[in-house]
């Protein structure tokens, strides 16, 4: 039996967040929505399929910049409406050009930048 997208609960909008995680150390990078295209799309193909809210159209993480996620797991949480995937990330996860999108902290009460971009 095979897993079925639409046992997920996704919000109003037919979306759920979806959280990509490095396989192999455990860092949080990103987080971004999908729905159940978007989920069935990347469990075909291995390449993680997000669904971009600002252009209403999907967005195959890496397809311009080259900096791909493969998929190595797709977790459900208990409630069914959210996503860890843990991916196999190439370069960085952020636009920032950083590992992470979590590069800031809040630190007693001021905001720290704890990540610089990456160099080439």
């Amino acid at each position: 039996m095979g897993f079925d997208p639409a046992t997920l609960n996704y919000d109003a909008r037919g979306l759920i967040p979806a959280i990509a995680q490095e396989a192999g150390t455990g860092e949080v990078l990103m987080m971004a929505w999908m729905n159940g295209e978007a989920v069935a799309r990347t469990l075909e193909t291995g390449r993680v399929t997000y669904w971009s809210r600002s252009r209403a159209a999907f967005w195959v993480k890496g397809e311009s910049s080259g900096h791909v996620q493969d998929l190595v797991e797709m977790r459900v949480d208990c409630d069914r409406d959210c996503l860890l995937l843990l991916v196999r990330q190439t370069g960085p996860a952020c636009h920032t050009n950083r590992q992470s999108c979590f590069y800031r902290a809040v630190r007693g009460c001021a905001e720290v930048e704890i990540m610089a971009p990456m160099t080439r």
